[in-house]
């Protein structure tokens, strides 16, 4: 009996190691709550590059690299940049500033049909070159200002339903940036 108690006694507690897991995997969440993405857009576009070589003067072969373009474009807010101050006196929430929009976009470029012939060999490089001139297109093709613009407009929307919990503990919001309607509120 008493050999079995000292055994026991002996095995380790893992209950301790996974509070401590656990308690990074929510301090680790919440620290990534700081960023919004209020707006995300999907483009694709397909483009046809030929490739030709002359001799002479005259087009001796002709190469087809079609490519197919997936654009992800998405507008966030660091809203750890938002600056709020809080007089719980006069119960009023007052917004000083609102956070620029940060714009990503992400081209990523799929090669769909290689018409390679044998006399006339596609290399590494004109890969590499009509890869990244398919990327600038659809850099290109991106409304930056229009993106921004939306993303503005779904910003207010989303900060005026967090700004409801404020109204309902009847705290008044004050905006000194003029962007956000509290009237709505």
């Amino acid at each position: 009996m008493l050999l079995l108690f000292f055994v026991l006694k002996k095995i380790p507690k893992f209950s301790d190691k996974k509070e401590q897991t656990d308690y990074y995997l929510i301090t680790n969440q919440i620290s990534k709550m700081n960023k919004m993405v209020v707006l995300e857009q999907d483009f694709t576009s397909l483009q046809k590059n030929k490739v030709s070589y002359e001799l002479l003067g005259r087009k001796v072969s002709e190469n087809e690299i079609v490519t197919f373009t997936k654009t992800n474009a998405q507008v966030s807010y660091d809203l750890s940049k938002m600056k709020l101050e809080v007089d719980s006196v006069n119960k009023k929430l007052i917004i000083k500033s609102l956070p620029e929009a940060d714009i990503r976009v992400t081209p990523n470029v799929e090669i769909k049909s290689l018409d390679d012939s044998f006399f006339n060999r596609i290399d590494e490089e004109q890969i590499k070159k009509v890869t990244k001139t398919s990327k600038e297109n659809a850099l290109k093709n991106v409304n930056q200002d229009l993106l921004k613009e939306e993303g503005k407009k779904q910003l207010k929307e989303n900060l005026m339903q967090i700004f409801v919990l404020a109204k309902a503990l009847n705290y008044k919001i004050e905006d000194q940036t003029g962007t956000i309607d509290i009237t709505k509120l």
